[in-house]
């Protein structure tokens, strides 16, 4: 087995005859894998029912006569103009009554029965006729699902909506319960009065907001759903998979539903150019498409070579930096690195996204280090298949962060991914490996359990936290965590409702502080954002406010709790304040390093149960020393215990 290599192949924006060259370039640089036909329904189907496949079966059978792979598309991301033409009720409409209109991409609203069943028409014939095809590795149902069209307000989504909710509550008098419709004369007599939550004139019913994105994330997987059981049925044995954006900047898609429903998880991430330490992004979200996998490997479908179009300012990666961020994908158990795209485009929105073949061909850096990446990608091999055991879980939540970020809070300066990112940050910098995992994974088997603003959970995943806990584990929560149950209704009798007993500790009343203002605490640690009027009730207090609108309030606590021990962190702590509280809390819960690490130097571990791979990345303009024995796949030589400013090691022990 060994690590796919390539991308996206779009042949169908170039000349025919350009393919040989392609395909010629494809061995030069190690790919065997290529992804086909994602943006192509307009010429598989020019008209409706009227299908040309012979352009796509010259393409097929010289990538597979040449070895390359093909992870083939069933070309329904993007309809044609035509079904827009002849069905304009397809197209999506905002939460303000705004046609989206064709000429972009994903214009089409996900309830739509008229795009499924000519989807799924499509589907199938593609299905049929490259079922069979020797150069099938895997199927690719749509793209970026959701990317740009995962809210439609449209009346089919009305109507979509209401057959969800009679689904979900059975009755309008258990809707108006979850809603708390009794709040501004908002009760319904029937489903047929409800809408979705479009534009109104205040500000709209919450838990009408947070089903909405439910029924939104259900839709797109009903349709991926569709697509594939028609992949199973007439592609028997043959993976399928789609795209997900695990990325701090797309929220719209419940990706933990979706998980059980892949053959595949496979994920595109783009660095924020923006971000002088996007490696960190990439860290996290690389971990968090592991924890989507159940910890098994995955494929990283999308990357770039270089600069991306759609940024403010698409700044172009520096010289080793795209080493980097494919072993950090490969370090976090992706058995695959693919790009966006294979050939840079001369035309269109993305004519500016970098591409394994550059506008300036293979006579520059990017081609040379798209080479030597393959290279060095073939000497990694050995890992496919492996896994990573870690000691801590780090526990995250669409539908959490969905709330989380909804109107009306106590601060807008209170954002969910915040906390999770620097917590991350913090046990990476200590050469500690992290699963990001939903909360109802399995916790038994961690260490320390850590809770960031989990400010929507449930009644069991609050129970397993606390049965964690109770059997040994040691958990460290943050603030605005476990203020609501899964409707949004806040849990009475003091926050963090969901967790009071598990943290020993009963809060009063919020005290969120005004912008920019910083407050310091009794062990020095400094703050901001946030701070809470809390009592003790079996806990003890680490750490105290030392000014700010609340002295001497705990704001820093630890509470035994059978036989492990729950920390709170009722404050946003700056970053090295909060390095130093995840390292005493890691210290205790018994969790060791990888190896002793420093920030902006990557430690993390793949194991197949009788070798160990020990990944470094050094992401600093220094040496990194790292004291771990084995022979370095990278440099096929003894690990000498140093990794160069920029590079990288892979050290089988």
């Amino acid at each position: 087995m060994s690590i796919s290599f390539g991308g996206d192949y779009n042949p169908e924006q170039w000349p025919e005859e350009l393919q040989a060259e392609d395909v010629r370039l494809m061995n030069e640089a190690g790919v065997d894998l290529a992804t086909v036909g994602v943006f192509s329904w307009a010429l598989l189907e020019p008209e409706p029912g009227a299908y040309d496949f012979a352009w796509l079966d010259r393409v097929l059978d010289r990538l597979g006569a040449a070895g390359v792979g093909v992870d083939l598309a069933t070309a329904t991301a993007s309809p044609p103009p035509w079904l827009a033409h002849r069905h304009p009720e397809v197209l999506p409409v905002t939460a303000d009554g705004t046609t989206l209109w064709p000429g972009g991409r994903q214009a089409f609203c996900p309830s739509s029965p008229v795009y499924r069943e000519h989807a799924l028409r499509l589907c199938r014939a593609m299905a049929e006729r490259y079922a069979g095809h020797p150069a099938l590795r895997l199927w690719h149902v749509g793209n970026e699902l959701g990317c740009h069209n995962a809210l439609c307000y449209c009346d089919m989504s009305a109507a979509a909506f209401r057959t969800w909710l009679a689904a979900r509550y059975g009755d309008v008098t258990e809707l108006n319960r979850a809603w708390g419709t009794a709040f501004w004369s908002q009760r319904y007599g029937s489903f047929d009065e409800v809408q979705p939550p479009r534009t109104v004139t205040a500000t709209a019913n919450p838990t009408q907001q947070l089903d909405f994105r439910r029924f939104s994330s259900d839709e797109h997987l009903a349709n991926f759903v569709a697509e594939r059981d028609v992949l199973h049925e007439v592609s028997p044995g043959v993976p399928v998979t789609t795209n997900f954006m695990v990325t701090s900047h797309i929220k719209e898609l419940d990706y933990h539903r979706w998980a059980a429903e892949m053959d595949l998880i496979s994920n595109d991430f783009y660095v924020t150019a923006a971000d002088p330490e996007g490696y960190r992004e990439l860290a996290f979200c690389a971990d968090q498409t592991r924890g989507l996998a159940g910890g098994g490997p995955w494929l990283l479908m999308e990357q770039s070579t270089s600069a991306v179009n759609w940024q403010p300012r698409n700044v172009a990666k520096q010289p080793g930096e795209l080493l980097r961020n494919s072993v950090q994908h490969v370090a976090r158990g992706a058995d695959g690195i693919l790009f966006f795209q294979w050939r840079a485009s001369q035309a269109g929105s993305e004519k500016f996204h970098s591409a394994l073949v550059p506008h300036a061909g293979t006579d520059t850096r990017v081609w040379r280090e798209v080479v030597e990446l393959s290279r060095t990608l073939d000497r990694l091999d050995e890992v496919v298949g492996s896994r990573t055991v870690n000691d801590v879980a780090l526990l995250v939540d669409y539908q959490a962060w969905w709330a989380c970020e909804l109107d009306s809070h106590p601060s807008v300066d209170v954002t969910y991914l915040d906390r999770p990112h620097a917590v991350h940050a913090a046990l990476t910098d200590l050469g500690i490996g992290v699963d990001v995992v939903h909360p109802d994974t399995d916790l038994s088997g961690y260490r320390l359990v850590v809770v960031p603003t989990l400010y929507t959970v449930t009644d069991a995943a609050a129970a397993a936290i606390d049965a964690a806990v109770r059997a040994g584990a040691t958990a460290l929560v943050t603030y605005f965590s476990g203020i609501t149950d899964e409707h949004d209704h806040v849990r009475l009798g003091g926050y963090p409702g969901a967790f009071r007993d598990l943290l020993g500790i009963r809060v009063e009343e919020f005290y969120p502080l005004r912008s920019g203002e910083r407050i310091s605490l009794s062990d020095g640690s400094g703050a901001d954002v946030w701070t809470e009027l809390l009592h003790l009730d079996g806990a003890t207090a680490e750490a105290t406010y030392a000014d700010g609108p609340l002295p001497g309030v705990p704001a820093i606590t630890r509470h035994e709790h059978g036989e492990g021990v729950a920390w709170y962190a009722a404050t946003r702590l700056d970053q090295h304040s909060l390095d130093a509280l995840v390292r005493r809390v890691a210290t205790e819960a018994g969790v060791r390093p990888i190896a002793p690490g420093r920030a902006g130097v990557e430690i993390t571990e793949r194991t197949d149960g009788q070798r160990r791979w020990t990944f470094v990345v050094n992401h600093t303009d220094t040496d990194a020393e790292v004291d771990v024995a084995g022979h370095d796949l990278v440099r096929d030589a003894a690990h000498d215990g140093r990794v160069p400013p920029g590079g990288v090691a892979v050290i089988r022990r």
